[in-house]
Order: structure tokens, then sequence, then C-alpha cells
């Protein structure tokens, strides 16, 4: 097969690595790709947005599938095109991907479909959102309702900080259109996790849950961050809970979708909350892998991945898919000043061997013209490990994330605490 990946991220780096697993006979072509991507597959520098340059490759390199990794090609409409042109695409067009690119959009579809999530109002008007946010109890979430790269969503323990978060998103356009737009949300109680159902419109097979990590800082303090790292799966993620998020949640959204003439076919990524009393609820919904969940469930499936990506992508009905029982945990390293001003230009240096279990996927990497490795982005590299266990796989993971050397590098040596304090004596 010829297969084209869109995108240039650690996300899209795993795609890429997960397709040539499965089939190492395969071609692979990465729009625009990156400096991990290079040595496996054939770079085309053609940005994830210039929608006509990647119809015209797909049409030159004779591609059988494409698989979109990042949300803007999406949501402007990237997937319809290559469609239109007879193409398979693993993606939604642009009705569907309008579940992560307009979180307005996302809560009148869930509303419509009963889908339990936050009390919601949606706002333009600056005076008329402080207003409601001046009588709504504490703590609340102030959302921009467009795409924010992940900083979007900003948690308020107080109307105060609320009021300055509306201020920063109406009054000041800190998010550009995307703030526009804003939800103001009632804030809800228990645990994250996150669920992938990758779907033909209709159907869903299910990937091993996943849990993010969003703060910049150890025990989840600081900063947001578009995710410091993740692990897979999580054991609060029973059979009869993930089987009540596809028949309240993922199955409802998609007919709902499709009733409104923007069926889905893709990965359909519901971010949830778990309530104490084991009741789910939709923070977000996103049109696409998540990044850095993708570096621990990509590594998990044992066999039928491409299969399944076709299948979803031509609306075909879903072949089984298997994963392995090991678990798999995620250590982002981010460069000095992430996630406000991350410095770019540092030298990286690899070590020579890799642990044993371990996967290094490139995110915000370059190559200069003597061929030495550079920080190009907030969130550098990501250091997978994978293991029999949770625990080795975690250790994995920070073995590697401390055997990459660069100046200023951040990461967090706690990832997945939560399942430790689950899982310890």
């Amino acid at each position: 097969m010829r297969l084209l990946v869109v995108g240039g991220g650690g996300r899209e780096h795993a795609l890429t690595v997960a397709l040539l697993r499965h089939d190492p006979q395969a071609t692979v072509y990465c729009a625009p790709g990156n400096p991990g991507t290079a040595p496996i597959a054939t770079n085309l520098p053609i940005p994830v947005d210039d929608i006509d340059r990647i119809a015209d490759a797909v049409d030159m390199l004779g591609i059988d599938l494409i698989v979109i990794g990042p949300e803007v090609p999406l949501a402007r409409g990237l997937a319809d095109r290559l469609r239109a042109e007879g193409r398979s695409v693993f993606g939604p067009g642009r009705g569907g991907a309008q579940i992560e690119s307009s979180k307005a959009f996302a809560k009148e579809v869930m509303q419509s479909a009963g889908v339990p999530t936050a009390a919601y109002a949606i706002f333009d008007d600056l005076h008329q959102a402080t207003a409601y946010v001046d009588t709504h109890p504490e703590p609340l979430v102030v959302k921009a309702s467009g795409l924010a790269a992940g900083k979007g969503a900003i948690v308020c323990e107080t109307r105060a900080m609320a009021r300055h978060a509306l201020q920063k998103m109406l009054g000041d356009g800190a998010f550009g259109s995307a703030g526009a737009t804003v939800v103001v949300e009632s804030f809800l109680e228990g645990e994250e996790l996150s669920v992938f159902a990758l779907t033909n419109g209709t159907d869903v097979v299910l990937f091993p849950s996943a849990q993010d990590h969003k703060r910049l800082l150890e025990g989840d303090e600081g900063p947001n961050t578009g995710g410091m790292g993740a692990y897979s799966p999580v054991s609060i993620a029973t059979p009869a809970l993930l089987d009540r998020v596809t028949h309240e949640i993922l199955l409802p959204t998609l007919g709902e979708l499709s009733r409104r003439g923007a069926p889905f076919r893709g990965m359909l990524y519901a971010g949830l909350m778990i309530a104490p009393d084991g009741a789910p609820s939709v923070i977000e919904f996103n049109c696409r892998f998540g990044d850095p969940e993708a570096q621990v469930v990509l590594p998990l499936v044992k066999d039928g991945l491409i299969d399944a990506l076709r299948a979803a992508a031509d609306g075909k009905p879903l072949p089984p898919l298997h994963f392995t029982d090991e678990s798999a945990v995620t250590t982002v390293l981010a460069a000095k000043g992430y996630p406000d001003a991350p410095i770019k230009g540092d030298v990286i240096t690899l070590p020579e061997r890799f642990p044993p279990g371990t996967e290094l996927y490139h995110a915000g990497t370059t190559l200069d013209a003597d061929g030495h490795l550079k920080t190009a982005g907030g969130r550098v590299l990501a250091c997978t490990g994978r293991g029999p266990t949770f625990a080795e796989a975690q250790r994995a993971s920070r073995a590697l994330a401390e055997a990459v050397i660069f100046s200023g590098k951040q990461f967090r040596t706690d990832i997945g605490w939560r399942e430790t304090a689950r899982t310890s004596p």
C-alpha cells in the first residue's frame, strides 16, 4: 500500500511507526513529517493546511489511504476534498470536525443527543458573559469555542478568574477568532479519562483507554499545556464503564452528527470526566487521535490497524482490532520556556542505545544545515515505554526521558501518578 500521513508532530511519527509495523512493505509519505519520520518514510515539504498541494501529491503519488493527524486540516475540509476525488481518507469532513473546531456546536450536539455533559451557556458578548459569570457558582470553566491548540480551556477557581479569562478571549482577542465565541461551563468533579473510538460513522471499535496530563508540573500543578504525558490502559476504565460510554455517549453522538448531515468517519476522541459515583460526562470531543495519547495507544495495537483504518475511511463494516496486554507510558520532553515562550534552537543529544521497551517520537525537532538535531517547538520529544505492568512501562519511559539531553529540558517524573497510587501496595 501507499499511505500518506498528514502532519508533522509526535502523533504523526507514532502513526508512521505503527503503520510500518503492521505493514513493513508499505510505502509511507508524511506531509510534512519531521526528523523522526525522515529515516522510515518520505517527507513531503507541504504544510498541513495547504489543501491544494496535499490533494495534488495524493493524485501524483497514487496514495491508497490518507490518515489525517491534526485537527486543523480536518476543520478546513481536507477530508471532504480528498473524498470528492474518490480517495480513502481516515478523518471526518468539515461538518464532523466541528465536534472539535466549535465547542458551541459540540455542546448543541450533546444536548440534542442527550449525552451527559456539564451545564453550559454560550456567549459572544463580553458584558453578557460577565453578567452570567457574576452569578455562577465557583469553580467554573471558560472555554474558547474554536481551535486553540489545546490551551483554550481555563479552569477558574473564582468568578474573578473567570472574568479575567473572558476579558482575554472576548475583550482582548488573545485567542483570535477561536475565542470570539466562548462556552462557560459548570466545573465537573472526578477523574479524567480519554476514550478513542475508531468509527465508520455508525459503529465503533475502542482503543485502550488513556489518561493525559495537561499541567506542566508534578502533581498536576502549573500552567495548562498541550499535554506533558499519558499512559494506557487506565484501570478505572472497566468493561462496564466502556460499554456505558459507548451506548450513552459515542453512539448517540454519531447518530446526531449523521442526523445533522455531518457523518463522522475516523477517530472520535471523547475526553471524559468520571464522577465519584462512576458516571461519565463529556468534557470535550476531539476529531482525531490525541497527542500525546496516540504515542501510548498505538504501540498497544497487536494487529488489524490498517484494515480498520481503511474500513472506517470507506464507511465499511469494521474488522476487529487486537491489542497487547502491555501497558504504555509516554513522558513528554518540553523546551525551556514552554508553554508561554519556548526556546528553539538548542542542540539535542540522543543516547547511543535506548532503554529496552522504549520508542522515541519526534514532535518539535529539526535538523540544521550540518545535520544537528535541535529543538524547534514547545513539546520536543515523546518518550514511550512499554512493559507487562504499568510500573515497568513507567520506569522505561522515565529512563529514556532522562537519557535525552538538551538545555532547559522540562519533563514530569510522575506521569501516571493516579495509577501508581491505585496499584501500590
